[in-house]
């Protein structure tokens, strides 16, 4: 599936299927950014650094499973103690990096396979 990014505004998240799974594609704002890259991986409960989550010179766009990593459920974005999302059914909180921050979520909002097609136009999926 390929996404037109260029309606994206900073900040907004775009919730779309692909694959029959929901997936998340957010438009961080260079605050949010800064933020997670200056997050200590020793604050994280799946440690991952915000660099290995998203496209090296496209830390704006971070593209991730939207499915909460405890059972399943669809969590809200901007929401929560991290800015992140927040996973109304059980508590979970993901920061905008989606990291998992506060369970019962152990692990973090998979990223699935995606590229840059050009500045405007990402794929997800393998080409």
């Amino acid at each position: 599936i390929e996404i037109d990014l260029a309606p994206i505004a900073q900040g907004q998240i775009l919730s779309l299927i692909w694959r029959g799974k929901p997936i998340f594609v957010r438009h961080r704002t260079p605050q949010e950014i800064a933020a997670e890259e200056a997050t200590p991986l020793a604050a994280l409960m799946d440690p991952q650094a915000d660099a290995d989550r998203v496209k090296a010179g496209k830390a704006q766009w971070l593209v991730v499973y939207a499915s909460c990593t405890h059972l399943g459920c669809i969590p809200l974005g901007h929401r929560g103690d991290w800015g992140g999302w927040f996973c109304p059914c059980h508590g979970s909180q993901y920061d905008a990096s989606g990291r998992v921050r506060h369970g019962p979520a152990a692990t973090n909002l998979p990223v699935p396979p995606y590229s840059f097609v050009s500045d405007t136009t990402l794929r997800i999926g393998e080409a």
